[in-house]
């Protein structure tokens, strides 16, 4: 089982840094979507019961910290990314009582919790902004508030204060007839941002956010953290507004322009995570905080999570995350290592010095990337490249993080339908892009919601082969919130749990070596070759600085991310060439196949398809 009382990495090991050092340096995370985890009373949605009823198997796994995707009250319109009360649980998925007794068995079993903190923006039907819509109350500019255009008749098209489109679809800004104004939502018309340049709107996030640390969770991964910051004129107008001194971009071929460039990092977002940093976590020990960083690039990362400056202690960074998609997310672009390697050795090597990376391909947000970057056509495919893309991620330089699932080789839903999807960003773009701009055709757009649809990572976690998969029970009345994947019967936890060569055995092979190998979790990362169009290979190096000499501590890691055989990059062969007795079956660490067939792929020259190798130098 998990333990947070085993040791952190020595002080002579460089982290991000700080010193001593973090004790996540070597800690593996795994996130939780909740209504879709466990479902302990045949509702068809996940909840906390549930959650704390698979403890055992998160703590089998070895992971040290579960991130809760947000289990406060909502109206679930954008499923609980839609908060309306921060501090009350809403009834789909407990009592603030399951959440106390969830917490108290976490760490009675060694791990942590975090909890999912949105404050870019609240649910229309939070208390905050039900107080906003009186331009007369306390509250009145704790939201972005304007007026409809000069001239221009309310509520009807063209009135909007500026031409920005919403990412989920339509205008960013909704008009509210009690106040007479549009408020900015970036997200769904039910969530209007809050307005962070008010200090009032700060000191109530922060008080919030005291009261859920005081109560005992061990800190917060932040949606979309970076994009609370604004950029505004010298009056406080927002681009493009009528009187602006800043002009806004272009409108594109949906008939909007984005809000992005100009809220995401924006001017003060370092004063204000200071500011957060001082007010919540300073007083604190034991705790961790991780941003969702829309905006952010690799140099910026660097900044932000640099202990010396006092902000986030990592960031989800998405360059890596966006090499499949070309001008809109539901452009399809064929994957290709290359562009995967050069977004990745970026994050590593902005944190070369200082300030640490988070390590992923999936989340809630995010598809599954057995289907998207991998091959799920095969059982021996499936398997091969779900560990291919496990031990990229977790062999680099960070804190890994693992989505529920990940660890089975979970795959995408493969939708073929429209009403088959919930999320509310999927069904929008599709009306937004095949109905209304009509820029897409339906065959196309089809394609890409099969491909990069968020449904795809929120389909019931696969326990068992049963009805619905252990998610609920067999003979439970309802269903499932989401349909459960066909492919259940054969990928479940019950069937690899105790299978020396699953994904899931697999994957806590990659856990254990985080935690007990300070080379895995600290050593220097460098590319040994940046141009081949399948071989992603690269090296892991520790030296001590105890003072105590010594040769450094190395290995390789090189992985074939395709379907095809492929041939050793000559970098590698010189690499390899280095050993006076070549390599030998008790060389090799870890394979994605086994150690017999990995050591003769090395010495022939060739690895087979979705074969990832580490082998100590």
């Amino acid at each position: 089982m998990t333990t947070l009382n085993r040791s952190t990495l020595p002080d002579d090991v460089r982290t991000n840094g700080a010193t001593p050092n973090p004790w996540w340096a070597n800690a593996v995370v795994y996130q939780i979507y909740p209504r879709s985890f466990q479902d302990s009373n045949g509702d068809g949605i996940g909840d906390l019961k549930g959650i704390a009823s698979r403890l055992d198997y998160i703590a089998d796994l070895g992971v040290d910290v579960i991130w809760l995707s947000p289990v406060y009250q909502s109206p679930q319109d954008d499923n609980g990314y839609d908060i309306s009360d921060y501090q009350a649980i809403d009834p789909l998925f407990g009592t603030m009582e399951d959440m106390d007794e969830l917490l108290e068995q976490a760490h009675a079993r060694g791990i942590k919790v975090i909890m999912d903190l949105v404050v870019n923006h609240t649910s229309d039907e939070h208390a905050w902004f039900q107080e906003s819509r009186d331009p007369n109350s306390d509250k009145a500019d704790w939201y972005w508030w304007r007026p409809a255009r000069e001239g221009k008749k309310p509520g009807e098209p063209g009135a909007e204060p500026n031409q920005w489109g919403s990412y989920f679809g339509g205008s960013a800004w909704q008009y509210d007839e009690q106040r007479g104004e549009y408020f900015l939502h970036q997200y769904s018309k039910k969530q209007p941002d809050l307005n962070w340049e008010n200090p009032a709107v700060r000191k109530a996030v922060y008080d919030m956010m005291n009261w859920w640390m005081d109560r005992g969770i061990d800190g917060f991964r932040m949606d979309v953290i970076t994009q609370i910051s604004k950029v505004v004129d010298a009056n406080g107008r927002l681009p493009g507004e009528p009187g602006s001194t800043i002009d806004d971009y272009p409108a594109g071929q949906e008939g909007y322009s984005s809000p992005y460039p100009f809220c995401s990092d924006g001017p003060r977002i370092d004063e204000f995570l200071k500011e957060m940093r001082r007010e919540v976590f300073e007083k604190r020990g034991g705790y961790m905080n991780v941003g969702e960083a829309p905006g952010v690039d690799a140099v910026r990362n660097e900044f932000i999570t640099d202990p010396a400056n006092k902000e986030l202690d990592m960031l989800f960074l998405f360059d890596h995350v966006g090499i499949d998609q070309g001008d809109s997310k539901w452009d399809i672009v064929k994957f290709d290592v290359r562009h995967l390697r050069e977004q990745l050795k970026a994050q590593q090597e902005a944190v070369h010095d200082r300030g640490w990376a988070s390590l992923f391909t999936c989340n809630h947000d995010q598809p599954r990337v057995v289907t998207r970057w991998g091959d799920d056509t095969s059982e021996e495919m499936r398997a091969r490249s779900a560990k291919a893309f496990g031990m990229l991620i977790h062999l680099h330089r960070g804190t890994p993080y693992i989505y529920q699932g990940e660890e089975l080789g979970m795959t995408g839903a493969h939708f073929t339908k429209l009403d088959q999807y919930r999320d509310l960003e999927s069904i929008n773009a599709y009306r937004q892009r095949v109905e209304e701009a009509k820029v897409q055709s339906k065959e196309s757009m089809m394609k890409a919601l099969a491909l990069f649809g968020r449904d795809n990572a929120r389909t019931p976690m696969q326990w068992d082969g049963s009805k619905y998969a252990g998610f609920m029970a067999a003979d439970a009345k309802g269903e499932p919130w989401l349909s459960v994947n066909p492919n259940h019967v054969e990928i479940n936890a019950a069937a690899q749990f105790d299978d020396p060569d699953s994904v899931y055995t697999f994957y806590k092979k990659l856990v254990n070596m985080r935690h007990n190998s300070a080379l895995v979790a600290a050593g220097e990362w460098e590319l040994v070759d940046d141009d081949d169009e399948r071989v992603y290979a690269f090296t892991r190096t520790l030296e001590r600085t105890d003072g105590e000499g010594g040769q450094p501590e190395r290995m390789l890691v090189v992985l074939n991310l395709s379907g095809k055989h492929a041939v050793l990059p000559a970098s590698v062969t010189r690499l390899l060439e280095r050993r006076e007795h070549g390599v030998r079956e008790e060389d090799i660490v870890l394979s994605t196949i086994d150690a017999i067939h990995s050591a003769k792929a090395l010495s022939g020259g060739e690895l087979s398809a979705w074969e990832g190798i580490v082998v100590q130098l």
